[in-house]
């Protein structure tokens, strides 16, 4: 027997859409909370050594989280190689609004403390608010858009045509999604400078936490009863699916149809965990933002972030890419894999990898933990942003 055929085809299939899932959770837990953060820069610090302050909590750690983006797009690529050159292609422009704005945020990390001038470190500060909150919000619109079907269509080749364009991506629904990512980052974000900063900016950051929780359980519901109502319709596979098939996006049919996207909950109740966590998290982050608690709330967010992602998963599966011009094409995860042997491959390097990466993370943030105030920033001035 070949090593690779130890597992069945079909079950790397899910086992990578899981890990795939893993890998977006992972950068929006991590890197999440550093764009949260840059995002509440420029109003929850008002003078500069409180910007020093913000910028430190997360100045020793936040390159370190960029390793999730990687991982997650190099997963793509190998895992999934129509969904990496649709999205890519489709997305093309956006693609390059975010990376520019990611590209943006280091920069001003590192050239904002180069000179002491208030109007050089203020336009640095407001790079590094932009560099965070463009990309919380481009990442929400394609989720949207990912909802709402991508127009993009295949021919008998498979050769790809992309329909849409840039400003077509931004719809009421898709701006919603936006708001939403936006929402869920910046609490994420505030939860982590309560537990690192101190005095004002701690109790700013309550403040802000406290509004975007409230915004994010808005939000989250008002996304959740236009998709159980049908306002926004989903996709369905109509015809018998090979889940060991090889990628051929067009071996099936499939419809869209309002109320589709809730059909999985139907078929599998205990699916329902995916929202209920994520509205929880957002409730007990924003019931803990009122108490002296602070550790059992970075828990809480870390679960309405996971709850909330996890809900478009559980949502759209086996869906991954679908077209709204030609519904047939839409990727899934039984059609727009890579071999059963690359799948193989590449588990055997995450299992041998990924714990290296978390052993070493985990080690990070012991090491470097600590409350983060005007007097740290004063006595290690020489190696603070």
């Amino acid at each position: 027997m070949v090593l690779y055929e130890l597992i069945d085809y079909s079950t790397l299939k899910v086992i990578w859409w899981l890990l795939l899932g893993i890998l977006l959770i992972g950068f929006a837990v991590t890197d999440g909370f550093d764009m949260g953060v840059g995002t509440l820069l420029p109003f929850i610090a008002e003078t500069d050594i409180e910007r020093r302050v913000v910028i430190n909590t997360i100045g020793a750690t936040w390159e370190g989280n960029q390793v999730w983006f990687i991982l997650g797009g190099g997963a793509i690529f190998a895992a999934w190689p129509p969904l990496y050159a649709i999205s890519f292609s489709g997305f093309y422009l956006a693609m390059f609004v975010v990376l520019a704005a990611m590209i943006l945020r280091p920069v001003a990390f590192k050239y904002r403390s180069k000179r002491p001038d208030p109007n050089w470190r203020s336009a640095w500060d407001w790079a590094l608010f932009t560099g965070s909150f463009v990309p919380a919000l481009v990442f929400g619109v394609a989720v949207g858009n990912v909802l709402l079907g991508v127009p993009f269509r295949l021919d008998n080749e498979l050769r790809m045509t992309y329909d849409g364009s840039f400003f077509g991506l931004f719809s009421p629904f898709t701006l919603l999604c936006g708001l939403l990512s936006v929402t869920m980052l910046v609490m994420h974000g505030a939860v982590w400078l309560v537990m690192r900063a101190t005095g004002e900016i701690a109790a700013r950051a309550r403040k802000a936490g406290t509004f975007a929780a409230l915004g994010g359980i808005l939000l989250f519901g008002i996304g959740g009863y236009l998709i159980a109502t049908g306002y926004v319709e989903g996709f369905r596979i109509t015809s018998e699916v090979d889940p060991n098939m090889q990628a051929n996006p067009l071996a099936k049919q499939a419809v869209v149809e309002g109320g589709a996207w809730m059909q999985n909950y139907v078929d599998y109740p205990v699916l329902w965990l995916a929202p209920i966590m994520g509205f929880l998290g957002m409730l007990g982050t924003l019931v803990l933002l009122q108490t002296r608690f602070e550790m059992p709330i970075f828990a809480f967010s870390k679960m309405a972030v996971f709850g909330i992602i996890a809900t478009v998963g559980v949502s759209m599966f086996p869906f991954i890419l679908p077209s709204s011009v030609q519904p047939e094409a839409s990727l899934t995860v039984w059609d727009a894999s890579s071999t059963h042997r690359t799948l193989f491959n590449m588990l055997v390097a995450v299992v041998i990898f990924l714990p290296i990466i978390l052993v070493y993370t985990a080690w990070v943030y012991k090491v470097l933990w600590g409350k983060i105030d005007e007097e740290t920033i004063e006595r290690d001035n020489h190696t603070a942003y």
